[in-house]
């Protein structure tokens, strides 16, 4: 049987945090938290589900904070979540039935990003699961990816986005603008 360590980089994030972790927890054999500056209990909550929990500074670019809560996983493979991600009880049976048989050396999953009610109205797949010893990093401050390589599996396993407040909306172009500003210097 495969282990899993899922990493999250999380900032305020006490609204969606257990919701996510509680879903988490049903399958992953390890769980990594990497804070990014939180001023809410965010951390508190954290700690109830790992004791793997890292605060570090805010850098303006999220493949950073990712490379950085991947660098803490163990287990043999590597799955990413977002704090505002929902796993249902079905995938997360999907998911410990995975551990069983995990030869891939990642695995792309369907995100459900849109919804009208509980019908899912917007969905593409997404490296969600990384073999660990392939040592994956993830590319671009904002909207970052794991440039899809090696042996691909597609699972018929989701991951929904659900949303409970409204972030930051010029949070992205703040950072595209403090990177244009670094590389005029």
């Amino acid at each position: 049987m495969s282990t899993i360590s899922v990493c999250l980089i999380v900032k305020d994030e006490s609204l969606v945090l257990n919701r996510c972790l509680l879903c988490v927890s049903k399958f992953a054999d390890e769980i990594v938290v990497v804070d990014t500056g939180s001023v809410d209990n965010t951390i508190d909550i954290a700690s109830k589900y790992t004791n793997n929990v890292h605060s570090i500074v805010w850098q303006n670019d999220f493949a950073y904070a990712r490379n950085i809560s991947f660098s803490y996983a163990t287990s043999d493979y590597i799955m990413w979540v977002d704090a505002d991600d929902v796993i249902t009880d079905d995938n997360v049976t999907k998911l410990q039935q995975l551990k069983d048989n995990m030869t891939a050396d990642m695995y792309m999953m369907r995100y459900n990003v849109g919804f009208d009610g509980d019908a899912v109205t917007s969905s593409f797949y997404r490296e969600r699961i990384m073999k660990r010893a392939k040592g994956y990093t993830w590319h671009g401050c904002v909207h970052e990816c794991i440039t899809p390589s090696g042996n691909i599996e597609y699972l018929d396993i989701a991951i929904n986005h659900i949303k409970l407040k409204q972030y930051d909306k010029d949070r992205n172009i703040n950072i595209y603008e403090s990177i244009k500003e670094h590389r005029e210097l």
